[in-house]
């Protein structure tokens, strides 16, 4: 079904409607009108990650986790997953005629924020701190929602539109203050990206943007999203944000005008309860019956795009049996294994996996599960923890494990117990030859507006990008005790263990929120089962190192495109046990449109390896200030021990082009170079990784 025909189906049944009726439908839990055939419908689910909050469903990496394989095809394929489950449960659903919240197919995902510092909370929820990759993976993972079939598989959206990124406790009264530049240089380009790519949805975002709400915005959304962009999908508030608009951004004074002032600015979707003033709005003549109507129309466009009104609904064929089925787990593993970034091996790893020595696993995360699930999570039929991981992989190893300490707080002679446990911890490391370190954060530590304010965190933002006092104490105590200790970092963002853990560690992994087969992938990268390809999606900062404003939103300094100042571990960086070489970068086609470019990567290594090839624009403009560098191309290949294998890339020129100050894109008055390589071309990339990409000028 195209959507001209679906949207004519929906005029059609929308003008049986009253307009109260019609009015009621703008609201989240839209109620059922039974005279017309029509079911109450909720909108709100989840589906970052895995089919979110109903029942069981594969739990994939979190998003900032799948970032980090840097492979669109993969994310696709994962989300395509997600799909097949959502349908399997929403063909349930209808089948037992329960029509709650998390039962429908309309996901407010994915989250495609620029992760622009790394002190936020739900930085873990996006796809990393580079708008092309937020842009590039973000389509890919919508296509996979949305399927290509004559239906849509599910309805994926875009959020949270259009300036998004903390803090978590100003949020709902925030004015967040970007210019022209920054706005179509870093906030707007994944949006109009996934926009044009056919997203069917967007979410609005709780804060003002240059004074105005992002759920009301009439520059954001009527003259960009809509006009601009040509946006025919249905846009939606975040939960509770047009509330935001009169009992915190006082934008206006009453209910019934915030209403009104969302609806005029085509705010369809009202998630919360604030379009109950609809009638009040219209009563007082605030809004008209054509633009409920319209919003209406753009509702039910999507839901006879879902197919829901079909006689035979579209993908009820597919079995129960597919639900968090053996395919879809080692797809879950496969994802976590990619995800996995070595940030540091001194050669040694990886570990026989036939050891008998004593392997020690220290720390919070050895048996989290939170930490396996990142948040907006379903729930996984097995979880696979760190230790559970080591012991299925090292099956002749003496295996100990101990927390050793909490997340962020000791309790020194504490009654219940459980609050200082460092010195069981310390006593484990001591009698092992091997100790894991298993560190990190989970949701409650940074997440979504956590609500809890402590040395740490401020309501699930980080007030430094340290690990928290309690670890880093445990983990100095450890590498005291230890001579082989790994590290196991488990968390969404830039943590930094300190230099006396990190000059310390034989080896470091970051394992994001790895998903409920995480200690599996762990295991195995550490056993050389699996050979580690991920790379980091944000820059990993020095604990030290000195961050712009929190509540700053100009991009100058923030990220490896404006960092001033070096990284301690780069964008795009990660380590593996084989070694790459590029050779023959070679320009095919310039035009406009597109630059092709190709390139000789080698496995020089004695094992298989997957790569993860990047492609960086460096270009200046005598009118205005341009990225350090810019991510422009990513290709995923697996290649066995001494084998080659020519790659070529098509590159947008739209991610080669200067942002003036006024916001145009425009093509460089100076030259442009493109680097190619298995990293990032900053120094301190090539230094870590030992080699430089290779360039040319275009």
């Amino acid at each position: 079904m195209t959507k001209a025909e679906a949207l004519k189906k929906a005029k059609e049944l929308v003008s049986k409607m009253t307009v109260e009726e019609k009015m009621t439908q703008l609201l989240y839990t839209s109620p059922a009108i039974e005279r017309l055939g029509i079911k109450d419908y909720n909108w709100w689910n989840e589906g970052a990650h895995g089919v979110a909050r109903s029942g069981t469903a594969t739990v994939f990496p979190h998003t900032i986790a799948m970032a980090a394989t840097f492979d669109p095809e993969l994310i696709n394929t994962i989300a395509d997953v997600i799909s097949t489950e959502g349908r399997i449960k929403y063909n349930k659903h209808c089948e037992y005629n329960d029509h709650d919240i998390f039962k429908g197919i309309t996901y407010w995902a994915p989250n495609i924020n620029i992760f622009r510092d790394p002190r936020w909370g739900r930085g873990q929820e996006t796809f990393g701190e580079d708008p092309f990759l937020t842009a590039t993976l973000g389509t890919a993972f919508i296509k996979g929602i949305q399927g290509d079939g004559e239906f849509l598989k599910g309805a994926a959206c875009s959020k949270h539109f259009a300036v998004h990124s903390g803090p978590e406790k100003d949020r709902h009264g925030f004015d967040a203050i970007a210019t022209p530049h920054d706005l179509f240089e870093t906030y707007l380009p994944s949006f109009e990206k996934t926009v044009k790519a056919g997203v069917a949805g967007v979410m609005g975002a709780y804060n003002r943007t240059n004074g105005e709400p992002c759920c009301a915005h009439s520059y954001l959304t009527g003259e960009i999203l809509r006009k601009r962009w040509g946006f025919d999908g249905y846009f939606v508030s975040d939960c509770g944000a047009l509330q935001d608009i009169y009992e915190f951004h006082k934008f206006v004074e009453t209910r019934a005008e915030a209403a009104a002032v969302a609806l005029k600015n085509s705010c369809d979707l009202n998630c919360g309860q604030t379009y109950d003033a609809l009638v009040d709005a219209y009563e007082e003549d605030l809004i008209t019956e054509e633009q409920i109507t319209e919003a209406a129309e753009r509702l039910y466009m999507i839901r006879f795009l879902l197919g829901e009104f079909e006689e035979v609904r579209p993908y009820s064929d597919i079995p129960y049996s597919k639900l968090d089925c053996k395919e879809h787990k080692a797809l879950n593993l496969k994802a976590a294994e990619q995800c996995i970034t070595l940030l540091k091996n001194d050669g040694y790893l990886p570990i026989d996996k036939n050891t008998e020595k004593r392997i020690a696993i220290i720390g919070p995360n050895a048996l989290s599960v939170t930490a396996l699930e990142g948040n907006y999570n379903g729930y996984a039929s097995e979880y696979i923890t760190v230790a559970d991981g080591i012991r299925r992989v090292f099956t002749d190893a003496d295996i100990t494990v101990e927390r050793g300490c909490n997340y962020c707080h000791e309790k020194i002679n504490e009654w219940s117990g459980f609050g200082n446990m460092i010195s069981d911890g310390i006593a484990a490391a001591a009698n092992a030859d091997i100790t894991v370190l298993a560190l990190g954060l989970d949701c409650s530590i940074e997440g979504e507006d956590t609500g809890f304010d402590n040395d740490y965190t401020a309501c699930g933002d980080k007030k430094n990008i340290y690990l928290p006092k309690t670890q880093q104490k445990l983990a100095e105590a450890v590498c005291d005790v230890c001579d082989n200790v790994i590290v196991v970092i488990m968390c969404g963002s830039s943590v930094d263990l300190g230099k006396k853990v990190r000059n310390h560690a034989k080896a470091i992994i970051h394992a994001w929120y790895p998903g409920s087969q995480g200690g599996l992938a762990i295991a195995k990268t550490i056993s050389g089962d699996s050979n580690p390809c991920g790379k980091t999606p944000v820059t990993i900062y020095d604990g030290e190192h000195p961050l712009p404003d929190f509540t700053d939103y100009n991009m100058k300094g923030k990220t490896y495109r404006f960092i001033e100042g070096d990284a301690l571990y780069p964008f795009g960086f990660g380590l593996s046990y084989t070694k790459f070489a590029y050779s023959d970068l070679k320009l095919i086609e310039k035009n406009e449109d597109t630059v092709k470019v190709s390139v000789t990567v080698k496995n020089e290594g004695n094992r298989s390896g997957i790569e993860k090839t990047q492609v960086y624009a460096q270009f200046t403009d005598s009118r205005t200030y341009t990225p350090h560098f810019q991510l422009c191309g990513i290709k995923s290949t697996n290649l066995e021990a001494g084998e080659s294998a020519t790659l070529e890339f098509e590159i947008d020129t739209y991610w080669l082009k200067a942002t003036l100050e006024n916001g145009d894109r425009v093509t460089p008055d100076g030259k442009i170079t493109l680097f190619v390589g298995g990293h990032q071309p900053d120094k301190v990339s090539n230094a870590l990784l030992g080699y430089e990409c290779e360039k040319i000028v275009l």
